[in-house]
Order: structure tokens, then sequence, then C-alpha cells
């Protein structure tokens, strides 16, 4: 299969395995809840990179959705590179903004891109899907590096969001951006992803009801519906065609009555105020004449002004059919509306933002009710106010996870969820003005835990943060911390082993604990799994860890080190 090269590939190919783990420490003053937990929604501030490293032992395999909107390199995004690689090249990159003057640009960013995408292959569910924003400047790039990582029998698709009106005369009128869509394993995909809950489309059916029983009149209750309309079009999309509202509801016209691709039914159809044959389609009718009387009688036909136009068929809202379209129509300048209404005192709160409903209709298809869902350049969070949103309208328990980078990510990442979780008086949606609900939790991305280095005496990571990293690099399955019973050292179960760790972040302890008999005796005897032991020493031999069916691991040396009284 083919691949990309790069300046700098060979050094980050595997760059993803040589960062360390790091803590997570729990903020409770920015958190909004009652009790911070990793299980949590969550809102993680650091580098993407350490923080993905942080959380694999909790979230590995477990990931339905992923959303990224990384920088699109456009040469005036001011980000820049500072992957701390071992490299003079890389090295001389750190920190140095990256323009459209820089010949590296693209090098720069595939160095970025490339283990940050395969952590996060890490985290997908077998099921799970990523959908990454770019535009121009760097799709091709993306498309390529993807088929290596995620391999070319894994792509799902690219779907086009039609965002901005370009009005650019002298070149090419660019009006779109793109998400690109791989999967985990494409052949687990169900066939069809399903839209069980449209929540917009709950809400059109619903005022067709309210607005055919409080005008009985045709003519006024279109007018009424028409300025409803024009007023919220934008907050419409998919259902931004459907102008119309009769007796049968809110609809739209569709060319579903036409027959495209081949030749169909030709017959006559009159139309009822000039009485004479309408336009015919191209390739006919779909429908045979029998199929069309009863469309007719059921006036499920709309016409034109006059028999010039091509008759089309009333799809109405309840007929809708939900598919990801290809083509997404949503004005960018929506999620700039949308982030001043949160956060009215300010002018600019946060540069071309995403819409929550850009996410919403997204996380509509792929999500199901219990979905984690991870965004790993969270930015304004918008991915948050989706999940709260979809949550808030069918009653599911999804939850996010958020990592931002920039020191906004307390000041408007975290903040703009505390806002719309308590209620946004300024909100157009009734649900946002009320408040969306739901906690999160405020992690911040702590200290490197290096093996070699890890108990030195300084910096000594709490026994959660430990517990994790010992229990996922040894068994490489996901962490529960709530498996962990701290009393007899029980830290969780997997496949083949019963895992144990004794420890606590104080070196006198350190210095003066032993895995012992008597410890191993009475440790529980409720599997007959192997037991894998992790302890500062031991005072067993080869025959006594047998007989408890231990497996014993040495946490590092330079605990002894540290603790050494220094020569004079």
């Amino acid at each position: 299969m083919p691949s990309i090269n790069f300046k700098g590939k060979a050094l980050v190919q595997n760059y993803h395995l040589l960062v360390p783990h790091h803590e997570l420490k729990p903020a409770k003053s920015k958190s909004l809840t009652d009790k911070v937990s990793l299980h949590d929604n969550l809102v993680v501030h650091g580098d993407n990179l350490k923080a993905l490293k942080a959380l694999l032992p909790y979230y590995h395999g477990k990931v339905k959705c992923i959303y990224i909107d990384p920088p699109y390199n456009t040469g005036k995004e001011e980000w820049s590179y500072n992957d701390n690689v071992n490299s003079p090249m890389m090295q001389e990159w750190l920190g140095k903004t990256v323009d459209r003057e820089d010949l590296t640009r693209h090098d720069k960013w595939l160095c970025l891109m490339m283990p940050r995408l395969r952590l996060l292959k890490e985290f997908l569910a077998y099921d799970g899907v990523i959908f990454i924003s770019i535009d121009d400047n760097e799709l091709h790039r993306l498309r390529c590096l993807m088929d290596e990582l995620y391999d070319e029998e894994n792509f799902v698709g690219t779907i086009v969001w039609r965002n901005v009106t370009d009005n650019n005369p002298t070149n090419i009128s660019t009006e779109h951006e793109y998400l690109v869509c791989y999967a985990r394993k494409k052949e687990s995909l169900p066939p069809v992803w399903k839209a069980e809950n449209l929540p917009i489309k709950d809400k059109l059916i619903e005022l067709g009801n309210q607005f055919k029983k409080k005008y009985s009149d045709n003519e006024e209750r279109q007018r009424k519906y028409s300025e409803w309309f024009n007023e919220n079009k934008v907050y419409l999309w998919p259902f931004d065609r459907y102008k119309y509202i009769d007796d049968g509801g809110i609809y739209t016209g569709s060319q579903s009555v036409h027959n495209p691709g081949k030749e169909g039914y030709r017959y006559d159809v009159i139309h009822p105020v000039t009485k004479k044959p309408c336009q015919e389609p191209m390739m006919g009718y779909r429908f045979p004449p029998e199929t069309m009387d009863q469309l007719l009688a059921e006036k499920r036909i709309l016409f034109g002004e006059d028999e010039t136009k091509i008759i089309e068929l009333k799809l109405y809202v309840h007929e809708y059919k939900a598919k990801l379209p290809s083509l997404i129509e949503m004005d960018t300048r929506l999620g700039a509306n949308e982030l001043r209404s949160i956060f009215p005192e300010k002018k600019r709160p946060f540069d071309f933002p995403k819409p929550s409903e850009l996410l919403h209709e997204i996380l509509s298809f792929v999500a199901d009710k219990n979905a984690i869902i991870l965004d790993a350049f969270a930015g304004s969070a918008p991915t948050a106010q989706a999940v709260l949103a979809l949550n808030k309208e069918d009653g599911g328990s999804r939850r996010f996870i958020l990592i931002e980078n920039e020191g906004f990510a307390d000041s408007l990442t975290a903040e703009r969820i505390r806002r719309v979780i308590k209620g946004v008086p300024k909100a157009k949606d009734e649900a946002l003005r009320k408040g969306l609900g739901g906690s999160f939790s405020f992690i911040e991305v702590g200290n490197a835990m290096h093996l070699e280095s890890i108990l030195k005496g300084k910096k000594l990571p709490s026994y959660q943060d430990l517990a994790g990293y010992v229990f996922y690099t040894a068994t490489g399955e996901e962490f529960d911390l709530r498996a962990i019973k701290r009393r007899t050292g029980f830290i969780g179960e997997s496949a083949n082993y019963d895992v144990y760790l004794l420890y606590e972040p104080d070196l006198d302890y350190l210095k003066n604990t032993a895995l012992t008999l008597d410890m191993a005796r009475k440790m529980p005897k409720g599997s007959r799994k192997r037991r894998l032991v992790f302890a500062p020493t031991k005072y067993l031999d080869s025959i006594h860890l047998e007989e408890n069916y231990i497996d014993f691991c040495q946490l590092p040396f330079e605990i002894y080190k540290a603790v050494r009284p220094k020569k004079a």
C-alpha cells in the first residue's frame, strides 16, 4: 500500500510509545459535580498527546466516536510544533510559529498529527469512528496519512460541509470544508447508521400539529408558518427546505415522483388550474398511473403555478428517512452567533467556532445513548454542548471527554459547559435557555511517570495514578478506578490476573513495605487466577510465590537510591 513520506516521519512513527504516562490531577474548584471522577464527563487541561496517553488505561477501546478539529495549517493560525522529540532538526522546530513562509509547514503538521492519530486509534471501539475536520490545505495529506495508519479499507467517507459564501471574483469560490471519516473496523459498523433520535424532526411534527389547531384558514396558517420558518431557517438543517404546511403537516417538495436513471412511466398529469398537461420529467415517472391517481386523490402532488413546472411529491416531516449525508449545508456564522449568546460579555470569544448543531447532526447518527465521545482539540467545546443536548432530548447517558491545551481550558472551554448546563438566558433554543443539565470533572495533566525514575523521592504519583499505569502497562486492558480496594492492595482483574499494588506516596511507607508470606496468605481467595503483585520488594522465595499463585513485579529500584543518606 502506498505511504506518505515527510521530514521527521521516522522520528515520530512510534513517538507515542515514548511519551510517558502522566498523572491526572482532579481540580474540584473548576469542576461542576459533587464528586470528581474519571468516569464523569471530562475536561482535561494539558497537551493532548500527554493527556491521551494518560487517559488510555481508562478508555482503551471504549470510545464510540472521536471528533477532532486540528489546525488546518492555513499559515494564519499561529500554531507551533511542541513535541519534544529527541532530534536536532525537531528541537529546532520547537515553539516557532508555523506560517505560510515556512517551507516545512506540511512536514511539521504531519509530525504533529501522526502520533496523535495513532493514539486516538487505540481509544476507538471496534464499531467506533473518527471524524476529522479539515480543509483543502491538508485534505490530501490527511487522507494519505489516515490510509496508512487506519487502513484504506476502513475509510468510510468524506462529508462536504458547505458553510460560507465566498465572493472572491478572481479565484474559484471556496464555500466548504470537509469531515473525513474512518472506522476502527469498517466491517464492525452497522449496515446503516440509524438516526433513531432526530429531535428537530419531532419538534417540527409538534409545531405542525400546533399550527393546524391554531389556524384553520390555510392561507393564514402558511403565512404564519413562513414567518416562523424564515426566522429559524438557520437552525433547521436538515429540514431547512421544509417551508410549507397543510393539513398533513409540514412538508417540502421532493423529486421522488420522478424516475432518474432509467425510462419510466409516461402519461399526462393535468394541472388543476390551467387544465393542461404538466411537463413530464426527462425519464418519466417513478410510479404507475394507478399509484399517481391515488397520490393525486390524497393531494400529495405539488404543482407549480402553471403546467411548465414539473410536478413534485409532497414529502412530510414524519416521512423523513435519515441518512448521514455527504453534503451538509450549515452557515459557519451559526457557531459564532451561538457562542456570543453564551458569552454576551465577550465581543469575540473564539475565532471560527464550529456550530454545536454540526456535531449534534453527526452524533445523532453514530453515538447511541450510552456512547463515549472524545474530542482531543476541544476549543470552544461545541462537542460537549452537542452531547448534553442529545442527552436532554432523549434521556441518554452519553459522555464526553474534551482535551484542551490552551490557557482558556477553564475560562472558555469549561465555562461554556457550565453555562449550557445551568442555562443560557439569551439562547433561542428553549432547552438551552432552561439549561441542558449534566455534570463534568475538570482534570489537569500532572507530572510524568517514568518507570526508571518514578520513585526517586520527589513528585510521587498518587495511588490511583500509579495503579492505572501499572495495570494498563502489565495487562493492556482498561483500568477501572472503581475496582480499587486499597486496604488489600487489589486494583483490578484482567483476563489472566488479579492485580495488586502495595504502594503509598510516602517514602517511609515505601522503605518499610515488602510482600510477606503473611500478606500473601491474607489476599482474597475468591478467584483462582494468578495474582500479579507490584511492591517495593518481597520477602518470599519462589516456592511460596508459586504456592500462592503470585507473579511478583518490583517497583523501580530507584526508590532506595532516593532515600540513601548522602555521603559526606
